[in-house]
């Protein structure tokens, strides 16, 4: 996917993966803020809350230019909970 210029995302070409379920497991990009390193995010542990389901651990790995995440190099750790919405 390619994003328009004027929208601020982590970088205009990214890749979505989507699961059989429709939810995304995988976001690839370069953090153009980091010099363009490349991150392989996964997102899992889906949970719902009041009908929208949220990933509540993301993990972001470097990348390979063919596309193999280095799940030994962890760039981020997040892990979601006691999620509300207002």
């Amino acid at each position: 996917m390619t994003w328009p210029g004027h929208l601020a995302t982590h970088s205009t070409e990214q890749t979505l993966y989507v699961g059989n379920d429709g939810l995304f497991r995988r976001h690839d990009y370069d953090i153009e803020i980091a010099g363009g390193t490349a991150c392989a995010h996964y997102l899992c542990g889906y949970t719902q809350i009041t009908g929208i389901m949220i990933p509540t651990v993301h993990r972001m790995f470097p990348w390979t230019p063919d596309g193999q995440a280095l799940r030994d190099l962890l760039l981020v750790s997040i892990d979601l909970s006691e999620i509300t919405f207002t």
